[in-house]
């Protein structure tokens, strides 16, 4: 294998980046950036010149060293290089790269840019940990890794009661998935014997029995994790609320990093994955797209749009890895990256452009004003809402697609109705915000953004318009579909009319969804919609009242628990059994105390007395 050592420099950059910022130069701000943009830069150069060297699937798929040894659980310290692996070194890096690039123009005024950049590679290693684990073991460390690192990018302007707020609930709501997904690794290593992702497939292929009736029980608890990291229902409610961190925090979480790792994840263990789990699976991303669509129909927030949105996508790919299509999950994932950063980015332009204001009914006018930003933005609107040519496009067409071969027409029916209510939420926002006049001072005044900030959004605007023909699936279907036709670039443009009835399906849910968008917000001046839908508008404006009923009844529950376990803690415990037994050696320490009189004649009578007690012991009987 050419170059063995540059996935290890990968890796361990941004770690060497985020040691260097902490330790040295976090009192210049400037510095600080160019050290964790470099170390990721330099580590989407070395991905090329890895992948360049040795294709996406290298001679030697897997190095590792001897790391944990306890019994019969031996772990290692390993990297798995694999054409899925590789992909998403891509991705974290390249795309990451960019909102790096884009954070150095974005937070140039915030006095604690330096510990910004020192979270943000802190992030990048402990993703890149993710993307490279070989074993459980260290995939788990570094999950958590990356739950440590969010919550300290989500809580980045701690000054705000709510950015901490977000971070709480955004860290201790993936920590209720990851005891579910941690049950599911013990349970696999107790019934497979190891941890090692090829270790565990081997032993599958040659017993595919092993599993046994737990197969289903430890399946589900391994999709725990991407639950929770990937924001399914029902731990949903924390990624709205992660929007209370910078917006390029947004941009890397919400596109191409953390929310991603739990569909990775799931691709990467998919062998332990039987019919039943994935039934499930599939089912719990098809509510969460289409639950996450409608809310997504009332907010006003521009960057809640966009996180609902992304909610939406997410429940996409898992219902794709449900209907046993990793291909089209990973595509997907691979080209929302893309579009999703664009659209986050851009709306983190808008926000900078408008002075920190958010509500897209106090914006409007702003393409005359922020040209770039409107034309880039325009193109990953299109791109996530599947208009064709555009990446999105390529990959939701491949879900419906997947949907329909495996004859489950219920979520093939959800996906289409996704399908239109993204493109009506999408140019919703697109119509309010960019077109017709301003509405407010703010609007007036905009101005575009530096071009730091406006470099980044071409760059992923280009990728948006070509993500879905540039060899993609081809580097997927390598890893999970070997005897796949490889495809020209022009047969990858026309790849959709294999599929003609997804195809039109989701080309008719874009032209619905779009003419219902410009009827109703063409030239509105306020949303017209909670007229017209009444009560279901407020639901969905207000989140169908998630985080109200998780108040009254889990938070409630569990607020009753711990009073109940305070109570016996202090009482029963502390107070009765500890206490009789602190109290009793105290009561008899102060009567023993008091035989200690100081008195000659007292201690003498003391020594007959205990003789002549032994004496009568001894011989009185």
């Amino acid at each position: 294998m050419k170059y063995e050592i540059l996935p290890w420099l990968i890796l361990f950059l941004p770690l060497f980046s985020a040691a260097v910022i902490a330790l040295f130069t976090l009192g210049n701000r400037t510095v600080s950036a160019l050290i964790s943009i470099g170390a990721i830069v330099t580590g989407f150069v070395l991905t090329l010149a890895f992948i360049s060297g040795n294709g996406f699937h290298p001679a030697v798929s897997e190095t590792s060293t001897a790391w944990l040894s306890i019994g019969s659980l031996q772990a290692e310290f390993g990297l798995k290089l694999d054409g899925l692996s590789l992909m998403m070194l891509l991705i974290v890096t390249g795309v990451g790269g960019a909102i790096h690039i884009y954070s150095f123009g974005y937070m140039h005024e915030d006095r604690s840019m330096a510990r910004f950049f020192c979270f943000l590679s802190l992030f990048t290693f402990s993703m890149l940990g993710i993307v490279l684990a070989s074993n459980f073991v260290q995939m788990f460390i570094f999950w958590e890794l990356v739950g440590v690192s969010s919550y300290l990018l989500i809580g980045f302007w701690f000054e705000k009661p709510s950015a901490g707020d977000a971070a709480k609930k955004a860290f201790i709501t993936n920590r209720l998935g990851d005891f579910g997904f941690l049950l599911g690794i013990l349970m696999v290593w107790q019934l497979l014997g190891s941890l090692n992702f090829t270790a565990l497939a081997d032993n599958l292929h040659a017993n595919p029995a092993a599993l046994q009736v737990g197969g289903t029980i430890a399946g589900l608890l391994i999709f725990c994790g991407a639950v929770g990291k990937s924001a399914q229902f029902p731990l949903h409610v924390w990624l709205a609320d992660a929007m209370e961190g910078p917006t390029p925090v947004s941009a890397l979480i919400h596109a191409a990093t953390m929310v991603a790792a739990g569909v990775y994840m799931l691709c990467r263990v998919f062998f332990l994955l039987n019919a039943d789990a994935l039934h499930v699976i599939s089912y719990v991303g098809g509510f969460t797209a289409l639950l996450a669509a409608l809310i997504a129909v009332q907010q006003n927030d521009i960057k809640r749009i966009l996180a609902y949105s992304t909610l939406s996508q997410l429940g996409y790919m898992v219902m794709s890895v449900g209907l046993a299509g990793q291909t089209p999950a990973m595509f997907h994932l691979t080209t929302h990256a893309f579009f999703k950063a664009l659209l986050f980015l851009g709306a983190g332009s808008v926000i900078h452009g408008l002075h920190e204001e958010q509500d897209i009914w106090k914006m409007g006018g702003l393409k005359k004003h922020m040209p770039v930003t409107f034309w880039t933005f325009f193109f990953g609107t299109l791109a996530l809402c599947g208009v064709p040519i555009f990446a999105g496009f390529y990959s939701k067409d491949a879900i419906l697609a997947q949907a329909l071969e495996q004859h489950n027409y219920i979520l093939f029916g959800v996906a289409v109705f996704v399908a239109a209510l993204t493109t009506f939420y999408m140019f919703r926002l697109f119509f309010v915000a960019f077109l017709g006049e301003a509405r407010t001072e703010k609007a007036k005044h905009a101005h575009e953004s530096p071009f730091v900030m406006t470099g980044p959004l071409m760059v992923l605007s280009v990728l948006a318009v070509v993500g879905g023909f540039i060899g993609i699936t081809t580097v997927y279907n390598s890893q999970f579909a070997p005897d796949a036709e490889k495809l020209t670039v022009v047969q990858q443009l026309l790849e959709p009319l294999k599929n003609i009835v997804p195809m039109l399906l989701g080309i008719g849910a874009v032209a619905v969804g779009l003419f219902c968008a410009y009827t109703l917000y063409g030239k509105a001046a306020t949303d017209p919609l909670p007229a017209k839908l009444g009560a279901l508008a407020t639901a969905m404006k207000n989140r169908f009242y998630f985080d109200e009923i998780y108040e009254a009844t889990f938070i409630r529950l569990h607020d009753a628990l711990a009073a109940l376990a305070d109570w016996i803690d202090r009482w029963l415990v502390e107070g009765f059994a500890i206490g009789f037994i602190r109290g009793g050696t105290d009561l008899s320490g102060r009567s023993l105390r008091l035989l200690q009189t100081g008195n000659l004649q007292t201690y003498a009578f003391l020594f007959t007395l205990g003789v002549a007690l032994v004496l009568y012991l001894m011989l009185g009987k």
